[in-house]
Parts: structure tokens; C-alpha cells; sequence
């Protein structure tokens, strides 16, 4: 799979260490980054990827898939710099956020195969949860190579409409922050009560990664998995209502709700053509 990516940043060494992990040939990999010092990283780490400062022609001959792993408000103008060069590109697929793909498309040339994923940051490990969603111009092949692409970094799921994406976004795409934010409170209250950092730090993430995998072992209810848990009369019980008298689980679901909005407001933003704007 031949692939370019534009941009060479976390997410794009996430899945080019993906990539290569899986088998895939380093060789066949090109990264275009206008920073020198990022361009230098990625070569001491991957010394057969190519890494350009710039797009030109030559770059594009025959790609699989050209990734657009830029930030979401410089999407607009490096998509515009593609557009003459989308004729021997088989797929476009891309990680920013809010982006729409008739947006994209647009500034592509009204280029057809378009593709959208929202990974996240557990992508750096491996351990990644990628949505995906496709333009009705993507063929088979291209779904099929993207695939490949989002799978050597964790899960794939794909969606059939593409407003389901900005859900992804409140979900997978920002949960992480959602985890790392009760693991610094779970550890604020060990030290409160007299762990020492380390001790405090080492207990919340064998707590979570404990319960993480007595979630996975089965289909059982996170609810009921909560309830084998909370013995009548016990400490459980006591901390469980705390967070039921603070309102904790209406406001995780509303962070996520919120997070939501946010997503589907950058949509909108990001959607104006640049020269309308000015």
C-alpha cells in the first residue's frame, strides 16, 4: 500500500509505527512536513519513510491513499494545494476533526473519494479506537486499504452516516481526557489520604486496567458489574453515593453531550470557504 501523508505530527507517526509494525513496507511511505526538526524525527525513526518539505507532482503517482493529518483550521488550504494532483490518487482520507467530507471535496477539486476517520490518542500505543466514515465516491478498495491503515493502531468501527462521526468525537475522540481527568482525582484522594505519589499513581491505574479487563472478560452490564460490587451497607455503597448526590453521572453525560455540540459547532465553523470569509 503506497500511502503520502500530509503533515508528520503525533497522530501520523502513531500510524505509520502502526503501519510498519504490521508488516507494511516503510519504503512505500512518504510524509510532506514543512518543519525540518519534525522531518528529522520521523527519518531517525523510520529511515526507509521519505519525508519532503513539500507537494509536487511526482509525490502522488499512483498513491493508495494520501492522509491529511494536519490541524482541522489548516485542512481548507492544504487541501486546496492537493487538488491538482488528486488524478492518481486513489483515496483521500481525513484525521481532523469537524471537517465534512462535501466540505473537503469541494476544496479537493470536487474530488469523490473522500474518507473520514477521528482516531484518538491511544493510537501512540496501539490501543487506539478509530470511527470512520466514507463518502459515497470511496470504492471498495479504498475503504479497504484505510482499514488497514486504522487497524494496525487499534479498533475500527465504521458508521453509515457521517453526523455519527461528531458523536465518535465526544466519545472516543476526547474519552481519553475523560479517563486521564479520574485517574488525577483518584490519585488526589490516595495522596489526601496519606499514599505517597508513586503508590497513589501505581493503585489508580491497576484500579482502572483491572476494571477495564473484568469489563471485557463477557457481555455482563456495566451497571451490573457496578452492583456485584457495591455490598449493602458497605464502603462501596457509601462512595457510590457521594457521586449520586453530586450528580456524576449527569455530568459525565453532559461533558459528553457538550463535547458533542462543540464538534458539530466546528463543522459549521470550518465549513466557510476561506476566500468567503475575508
Amino acid at each position: 500500500m503506497r500511502s503520502v501523508f500530509i503533515g508528520g505530527g503525533a497522530m501520523a507517526t502513531a500510524l505509520i509505527s502502526g503501519m510498519v509494525s504490521s508488516g507494511k513496507s516503510a519504503a512505500d511511505i512518504k510524509v510532506i512536513d514543512p518543519a525540518e526538526a519534525q522531518r528529522t524525527k520521523l527519518t531517525a525513526a523510520f529511515p526507509q519513510v521519505r519525508c519532503y518539505e513539500r507537494m509536487g507532482s511526482a509525490l502522488f503517482a499512483r498513491v493508495d491513499v494520501v492522509v491529511l493529518a494536519v490541524k482541522p483550521q489548516q485542512l481548507q488550504a492544504v487541501a486546496r494545494k492537493l487538488a491538482p494532483f488528486t488524478s492518481t490518487i486513489s483515496a483521500v482520507l481525513s484525521i481532523a476533526a469537524g471537517v465534512r467530507a462535501d466540505d473537503l471535496s469541494r476544496w479537493l477539486g470536487d474530488y469523490p473519494a473522500v474518507i473520514r476517520a477521528m482516531p484518538n490518542t491511544p493510537a501512540q500505543v496501539g490501543a487506539g479506537c478509530t470511527g470512520v466514515y466514507a463518502a459515497p465516491g470511496a470504492n471498495e478498495m479504498a475503504r479497504h486499504h484505510v482499514h488497514q491503515m486504522l487497524e494496525s493502531v487499534g479498533n475500527v468501527i465504521w458508521l453509515n452516516r457521517e453526523n455519527k462521526l461528531d458523536m465518535v468525537t465526544a466519545l472516543t475522540g476526547s474519552g481519553p481526557a475523560y479517563v486521564f481527568y479520574f485517574l488525577e482525582n483518584l490519585q488526589a484522594a490516595a495522596i489526601a489520604l496519606g499514599m505517597k505519589d508513586v503508590e497513589a499513581r501505581t493503585a489508580a491505574l491497576s484500579v482502572l486496567s483491572g476494571g477495564l479487563a473484568l469489563a471485557q472478560h463477557g457481555d455482563t452490564p456495566f451497571a451490573e458489574l457496578r452492583a456485584r460490587v457495591t455490598s449493602k451497607g458497605g464502603t462501596t455503597e457509601s462512595a457510590i453515593r457521594v457521586l449520586d448526590q453530586a450528580g456524576a453521572d449527569k455530568a459525565i453525560q453532559d461533558a459528553v453531550y457538550a463535547a458533542w455540540q462543540r464538534a458539530v459547532e466546528l463543522g459549521n465553523e470550518l465549513s466557510v470557504d476561506q476566500s468567503e470569509s475575508m
